[in-house]
Order: C-alpha cells, then structure tokens, then sequence
C-alpha cells in the first residue's frame, strides 16, 4: 500500500469512528488529516485535501480546537491560519474523556438528581427511586473512574489496563 492510499485509508477510518466518541465524520476527517500531516494546514489545504466547504472546514476546526484536540500555527511570511493536531494519544484520549464527560455523563448525573426528588410513597414511586438512584450510583462510579483516567498519566494507565487483560 502506497503512503497516500493509507493515509485516505485512516482519513476514511477516522471519520467512521467519530461518531463512536461523539463527533461527526467530516470533524473526525479533519482531525485525522491533521494527525497524519507532517506540516501544519491553512483551512484551504483541508478543504481541497477533503473536498469540503470554507463552512464545514471553519465548523470542524472551531470545534476541534473546543475539544483541545487542534491547536493554530503561525506559520512566519503567511497571513492565513494554520492548524496542527495534538499528536500525543495520550493526551487525544484525555481531551475525549474529558468532554464526552462533559457533554454526556455530568448533564445525565444533573437528570438523575432530579429525578431524585419524585416525590410520593406508592411502591411505584418507591421502584422509580430505587433505579434512578442505581443508575445515578453507576453513574458517580463512571464519572469518579473518567476523573481517575483524567488525572492520570500514561504508564498508570498502560500498566492499569495490562493488569486488567492478564
């Protein structure tokens, strides 16, 4: 396989993979265009390396560089606006954690605390506190383990998840 025919292969991987983490695909595309380049791109260069809109390059990287995920470049003798991706996996899978908690598990644990205070003595209402007061203890138990992995630095995690698969 030729360098550019991996390169279009992982592009095309990637952005089938980001809606598993929470973003779309051309977003994802971008992202994995900018991981493989060597050297930062202005908004030009992605949208004729991707064949997508000015709007959906300015979209894409806005909310990348949200996610801390891409970072701008000044690149010396150029005007434009150059973008390089965080390259460390590490800290890509940090930056994820941190905003699918963010985006997904604190506004569900905010749910769960209302739903806390249904109000009533019936088994029914008894029932329907007794599992929203399981998930909402998963759900503390799964944002106290991301905080873990947040925090947490790359041997720990590594030497954690081979203890795990042993």
């Amino acid at each position: 396989m030729e360098l550019q025919e991996g390169k279009e292969k992982f592009i095309q991987t990637w952005g089938k993979l980001g809606s598993s983490w929470g973003i779309n695909k051309t977003m994802a595309q971008v992202h994995a265009l900018l991981l493989v380049s060597t050297d930062p791109l202005s908004a030009n260069d992605i949208m004729q390396e991707l064949n997508i809109s000015r709007g959906n390059v300015n979209m894409s990287v806005r909310a990348l560089i949200d996610w801390g995920l891409l970072h701008k470049v000044n690149v010396e003798g150029e005007r434009r606006e150059f973008f390089a991706a965080e390259k460390d996996m590490w800290e890509i899978t940090r930056k994820i954690i941190e905003m699918r908690k963010k985006k997904e598990l604190q506004p569900a644990l905010q749910v769960l605390n209302e739903l806390s205070m249904v109000e009533g003595n019936t088994e029914e209402v008894k029932e329907f506190k007794r599992i929203v007061q399981d998930f909402k203890v998963y759900s503390l138990k799964a944002d106290a383990t991301l905080d873990s992995l947040i925090k947490a630095d790359q041997n720990w995690m590594v030497g954690t998840f081979m203890n795990m698969i042993k």
